[in-house]
């Protein structure tokens, strides 16, 4: 009588595998549901936000253990009442380690940050490099942690782009669901970091996807959500810096005042954009020049860096306790100046010096510290209409950000959530819109997209410019046994006369020679060594190039606006 008992137990859990494989093969062959979409996206969203949560914990953990700090909101403090030597040696020490990271780990010596995720999300079906990711997610923990000018944002979201990158490729997803993935992951490394859940979810939409297409707004926000949630879990529902009282802006006349300081965000934003670029030119001239191996980069900016930090240790780090300052109306005006300059020439170090690290929260602080500079001169010139200088260093906090990442509403957002004042709406909705309109045309949109422009890689035109760059000219040519193909001589009589193009080449090297030559089709050719003759592979014509752009561009248009 006890016998069927197993074998209904046996013929249950058979079945329960049968459909657990057919769901994966159907999950594999035919992309995730609707719900198990969102169920991915909770998954990718817990998985980035303790990511996020380890990293941030890591930092503290190494800082604490360097500079004898309790909190790494003092960290300030903690490194002005340790001898000279250990703040010049503790940064250079570890920069050495970060360069032999990057060495061993990455092909280029250079660490992975959010202007990667961009163009994964864009051009690589929203992956992103594993080996080098988490390579540059260890080299930027022991920037952090050693006293590196620079924000833990950057490395947050290129450490949650690989997450979804692993998914992404076990479930063999498509570039919609890929991308999609890849903003679920941001998403929640942004919220978890900063317990910003609303920013977040923007700042994947506006940043990394760029754009707003409802399909991918629901399990974004899952994931931001759930990255919050894990933020608060271990730090609570507090803000990020507190502010003493509640800014008010006292009348309308002040708002001129904010496009004024918004002007000069944006050329503060611009001057250390640039100062950065300077600096990673300058120092790669330098190591082409002199030979030095590029796993002591790290360590020679380090070693500069520490120099500076001997009279000015307030650069140590993310620098949230001198936002604080700047926030609360803490510093004098020429001490807001001077703070800012040195922040600049700082961040260009540790980022041109390929130590690691973001963006972010340096231009949070210097955004801050301009804010304030600002708001101490309008305020003592117009008493009679002016609000508290500590409204403008808020505004100037956002203002500054949003012209480096080019984000002016994700910016906005979160500005609101790391301090939890959003009552001056007004002023830093005003400071973000001028700042950001005036720096995203002295540079190519914004930091990221910058950086991308100066790697060869398009994305700041937008699809137009770099779809064509995705489509290899091998892909849409006629081959000489095709029907309509074009006539052999005359792709020889071409090739003689300078007019072919190599089969490897993409449709962006393809167009120009359309526009200049005027024929209608182009020779495709495989180039061998010096002195082989080419070998004629197809032609590429004119009409199937434009095409495929074409679909290409139909294909973009129809995910943003799904």
């Amino acid at each position: 009588m006890s016998q069927p008992a197993p074998s209904l137990l046996r013929q249950t859990l058979i079945n329960l595998r049968r459909n657990l494989a057919q769901a994966w093969r159907i999950l594999l062959t035919r992309g995730p549901s609707q719900f198990q979409f969102w169920l991915i996206a909770l998954f990718i969203g817990i998985a980035a936000g303790f990511a996020a949560l380890f990293f941030r914990k890591g930092i503290g953990a190494l800082q604490s253990w360097l500079y004898n700090s309790e909190d790494t909101a003092t960290l300030r403090t903690a490194a002005e009442a340790l001898d000279w030597y250990w703040i010049l040696v503790i940064p250079a020490v570890g920069g050495l380690i970060v360069g032999l990271i990057l060495h061993r780990f990455t092909p280029d010596g250079r660490v992975r940050s959010v202007a990667d995720v961009i163009e994964g999300a864009a051009l690589k079906e929203g992956r992103v490099e594993t080996r080098a990711g988490l390579a540059s997610a260890a080299a930027s923990l022991i920037t952090l942690g050693s006293g590196g000018s620079s924000g833990r944002e950057g490395p947050v979201v290129h450490l949650a782009g690989v997450i979804s990158t692993w998914v992404s490729d076990r479930i063999n997803a498509n570039g919609i669901t890929g991308r999609d993935l890849l903003g679920c992951a941001v998403a929640a490394a942004v919220s978890a970091s900063f317990n910003a859940p609303i920013a977040g979810a923007l700042f994947a939409l506006e940043v990394v996807l760029r754009h707003f297409a409802v399909h991918a707004f629901a399990p974004i926000v899952i994931a931001s959500v759930a990255g919050t949630v894990i933020n608060r879990l271990e730090f609570g529902d507090v803000t990020e810096f507190a502010l003493p009282v509640s800014s008010a802006l006292e009348f309308y006349a002040e708002l001129p005042a904010f496009l004024m300081l918004g002007l000069v965000c944006g050329v503060v934003a611009t001057v250390m954009m640039h100062a950065i670029f300077f600096a990673d030119d300058m120092a790669s001239d330098l190591q082409e020049r002199t030979g030095l191996p590029r796993y002591l980069r790290p360590a020679a900016a380090g070693l500069c860096l520490g120099a500076l930090a001997i009279w000015f240790p307030h650069i140590i780090g993310v620098g949230y306790e001198t936002t604080s300052a700047a926030l609360t109306g803490e510093l004098l005006w020429h001490e807001a100046i001077v703070y800012a300059v040195i922040k600049v020439l700082a961040v260009a170090i540790t980022i041109g010096g390929r130590m690691g690290g973001g963006v972010f929260s340096p231009s949070l602080m210097v955004g801050a510290l301009t804010g304030l500079a600002f708001g101490l001169v309008a305020t003592a010139v117009f008493p009679e209409v002016s609000g508290t200088h500590m409204l403008y260093a808020l505004a100037g906090m956002g203002a500054v950000s949003a012209a480096v990442l080019g984000a002016p509403i994700s910016t906005t957002l979160i500005v609101f959530e790391l301090t939890g004042d959003w009552q001056t709406g007004l002023a830093v909705m005003v400071a973000v819109s001028t700042s950001t309109a005036l720096g995203s045309r002295l540079v190519d949109r914004s930091f990221f997209l910058t950086q991308l422009e100066r790697k060869g890689v398009r994305l700041a035109a937008g699809p137009q410019a770099y779809l064509l760059s995705m489509t290899r000219v091998a892909s849409v040519m006629r081959k000489p046994d095709e029907a309509g193909a074009a006539r052999e001589d005359a792709c020889w009589e071409m090739i003689e006369d300078g007019i072919y193009i190599d089969g490897n080449a993409t449709l962006e090297a393809a167009m120009p020679v359309f526009d200049s030559s005027g024929v209608a089709f182009i020779p495709v050719v495989t180039l061998g060594g010096e002195g082989d003759a080419p070998e004629l592979l197809g032609a590429l014509f004119h009409v199937d190039a434009l095409k495929a752009f074409n679909r290409a561009l139909a294909a973009v248009s129809e995910e943003e606006h799904s």
